[in-house]
């Protein structure tokens, strides 16, 4: 069998601009097997998803290099077009490679001898007003952390990824928010509303230990209103993963999810605010086709 052709959708930006120079030496090794590579620097959300949609319906991998961000798009591409994705992680956060266990930039020989083996494997992705992810959605104080974080751009990652949630408390206060689960609705004041499909955020952390990327369910967490000294003991506990057990927090599953609240706060989904309220989130199961082990 010929080997694959390759479109990777590169983004700038990403790994404080050296995303292009990671990528180069997995493009070398993947053409001195036969592969045809093209490359794509990005200008913009819509161009990354217009060019990965494109490359999807050729035929085309189209591969993620950047952060997750970058991911985000191209996997919304990707489904449009009907075709495979695959990452390599050339961002901050790298959170949903981290998730799959793919191989870093550091090891270029290991991520082509795996886009050239190509192992595939099916993952749901969330639609939250139209737009395709496949992370998770968040609406609240890890939001505003998020805006924090896409302002310091010029930060060490884990620096900022630690920084930015505590400037984000300092800036908080609980919002009252209107949940529809499942056509099941309720008020409730909270610090923040997360959707998950992979769990994970943040620079490694499980932020819903429970999720799972493809069970066909969304994992819904709300994390309810309190003192500021909880959200500081709920964030020691999320590094360790032990946090749902606290009394704020509940965890569910669901299908679909509506999420309003009683004043403006940024909806966010795998690094970046992409809609605003009220959000309507739901699971489409099986939809992204992804190189993985």
């Amino acid at each position: 069998m010929a080997p694959a052709t390759f479109t990777a959708i590169v983004n700038p930006v990403s790994g404080g601009g050296h995303a292009a120079a990671r990528w180069e030496p997995v493009a070398v090794l993947l053409r001195s097997a036969g592969a045809a590579v093209r490359t794509v620097p990005t200008h913009d959300r819509a161009h990354a998803i217009s060019c990965a949609t494109q490359a999807a319906e050729r035929g085309d991998v189209v591969v993620a290099v950047g952060g997750d961000g970058m991911v985000r798009d191209v996997a919304e591409g990707a489904v449009r077009g009907g075709g495979t994705m695959a990452i390599v992680p050339a961002g901050r956060g790298n959170d949903l490679a981290r998730t799959l266990r793919l191989p870093g930039t550091g090891d270029p020989t290991a991520i082509a001898e795996l886009l050239l083996a190509a192992p595939t494997r099916t993952l749901d992705v969330l639609e939250v007003n139209g737009v395709i992810a496949p992370g998770n959605v968040y609406i609240g104080i890890d939001s505003l952390a998020t805006r924090i974080i896409n302002a310091g751009r010029g930060l060490p990652a884990l620096l900022l990824y630690r920084l930015a949630p505590l400037q984000a408390i300092l800036r908080w206060r609980a919002a009252g928010y209107t949940l529809t689960v499942d056509g099941e609705r309720r008020e409730v004041r909270a610090h923040t509303v997360v959707v998950a499909n992979s769990g994970a955020y943040g620079h490694g952390l499980r932020i819903v230990p429970s999720a799972v990327l493809d069970d066909g369910l969304l994992d819904v967490m709300v994390v309810g209103d309190g003192p500021r000294a909880k959200i500081v003991a709920f964030m020691r506990e999320a590094k360790r993963g032990t946090h749902p057990s606290r009394p704020e927090v509940t965890v569910r599953t669901a299908r679909r999810v509506t999420v309003d609240a009683d004043r403006p706060i940024p909806v966010c989904a795998d690094g970046d605010e992409i809609a605003q309220l009220p959000a309507d989130i739901r699971v489409r199961p099986g939809a992204l086709t992804v190189i993985a082990p």
